[in-house]
This record gives structure tokens, sequence and C-alpha cells, in this order.
């Protein structure tokens, strides 16, 4: 997994509340064995009209925010299923940074296992960020994981929480299976002493 410390990039403001899981990826891609290459078909069902061809009046295909990292939500982002798919959609587009008043609690944790840094602000702090990323031609933010600080090139500094686990998750690039492995010599210490009627006979 990639590891995040400091992410400077452009906001892109999509403004809706409640962006659940199947709108970032809609359920017909998920039939997919892999993790990556599902950047085409984030936000399908808004990106794309009926045709196949690109909706103008959606925010990921305004060429303002055409290469932006940032993604800027409202409240209940990433509601609906469990699955990991739509943090991978995002990921593989290139949103590194998530912010929102409020984000559903099974996608705020996907995202950090798939290398994305989802951000908890105040409303008003959201809402100051919107009106910027409107009318500002490429704004830009500056993210500091180890500070837990937002920062613009005009005074702006906002700062968030995060739990010790998750900002190590970043900072060190671990996914769920390399913070097993941390515990590797405890995992082999207990095998070696643990009875041996609970050991499987081999055939």
């Amino acid at each position: 997994m990639k590891t995040l410390s400091t992410h400077k990039g452009q906001v892109m403001p999509l403004n809706r509340v409640n962006v659940d899981t199947d709108a970032i990826l809609p359920k017909q891609f998920l039939k997919r064995v892999e993790r990556t290459g599902y950047e085409k078909f984030l936000f399908h069902d808004w990106r794309y009209d009926d045709n196949g061809e690109e909706n103008e009046n959606f925010v990921l295909n305004d060429p303002r925010y055409k290469g932006a990292s940032i993604l800027l939500g409202r409240d209940n982002f990433g509601s609906g299923s469990s699955r990991e798919h739509a943090p991978w959609a995002l990921e593989d587009f290139g949103f590194r940074v998530l912010i929102a008043p409020s984000f559903a609690e099974i996608f705020y944790n996907n995202c950090f296992k798939n290398g994305i840094l989802p951000i908890v602000l105040k409303k008003e702090e959201v809402e100051v960020l919107f009106e910027k990323a409107f009318n500002i031609d490429s704004y830009s933010l500056q993210v500091d994981v180890k500070q837990q600080t937002i920062r613009d090139d005009d005074q702006l500094i906002y700062h968030f929480d995060l739990e010790d686990s998750q900002q190590e998750r970043l900072l060190k690039g671990m996914d769920d299976i390399e913070i097993t492995m941390k515990m590797d010599s405890e995992i082999a210490k207990f095998e070696k002493e643990r009875r041996s009627w609970l050991t499987p006979k081999r055939a």
C-alpha cells in the first residue's frame, strides 16, 4: 500500500449529501476480480448519460477540476454496503484525500485500509472549503498526516483527528496483512508453544 505523509492537491467539490457506495461504484462493475482498473467506472451513473457520453453537468467532468486529488463531500459520504470496491475506484482515479462533515463508518475504515485519508471537519469548515473550491481556480490544499492539519495558500488552517493506528497505517503504508505480519514472531511463538493436541494431524 502507498504511504501517505503529506499531500498537496487540487480540490474537487462534490456537492451532494448521502453519496453511497453504489453511486461511487455501481454494482454492475463488481464482477471484476482485480483490485485495480476501476477508475473509469467511478461515479459511472452520474458521470455518463444513457448513450455513454460524458455528462458535462457532473463535476468530475468539469475541466476546472481535472487532475484533482482531494475530494470534498457532504454529510454521510460512503453510506451503503461494506465492500471495498468504492475506495479502490477512488484511489485508482487519483483521490488520496476525502474531506466531509461525516462518513459512513465502514467506508471510513475501508479508506485507511486502501491508502486513502478520510478527514472529518466541522460543517462550517467544510462550507468554507466548498466556497473556495467553487470560486478559486485550481484551489489546492496541503494535508499533513503527522501534524493532522490542512492548509491552503491563504493562511487557512484546520486541524483534524486521527487514531494512532490510523495514522500509522498511512505513514507506513500498511494494509491488514502487513499489520498482521508485524506480529509474526508472536504468532510463531504461539504456534510453537500451544499444546500438541491442538495441532492438526497430517494425513
